[in-house]
């Protein structure tokens, strides 16, 4: 008869949990994040278009680009373009770029 120490099991479920928020997708299906956005409009992050495209929790907020408790960043236009927050991914490479005013609408939503 075999018996696994304490520790291990300590160890495996400590793994799990670790790796628990890396299987999940960014946001929720069907769930918006929104910010006020200036006189840009309201900021809508759609979390479905993200985990469509293969991005998890972890691939932003462990990877550093924002902290994980809400409203825990000053996110600006200016810190986006410098490759911050957003801006890391939609430089005109990985995703669209947040500095081409036609792309605008893509996240800033004006009321009509």
């Amino acid at each position: 008869m075999s018996k696994t120490p304490v520790g291990t099991c300590s160890f495996v479920l400590f793994l799990l949990l670790l790796l628990t928020p890396a299987l999940s997708s960014a946001v929720p299906e069907g769930i918006n994040l929104t910010w006020p956005g200036g006189s840009a409009g309201t900021v809508t992050f759609d979390g479905t278009v993200h985990a469509k495209r293969g991005l998890n929790c972890d691939a932003c907020h462990i990877a550093g680009l924002f902290q994980t408790k809400k409203d825990a960043d000053k996110m600006t236009m200016a810190a986006m373009k410098q490759g911050k927050f957003c801006g890391f991914c939609h430089n005109g490479k990985k995703a669209f770029a947040i500095s081409d005013s036609a792309n605008c609408k893509r996240c800033h939503q004006t009321k009509k």
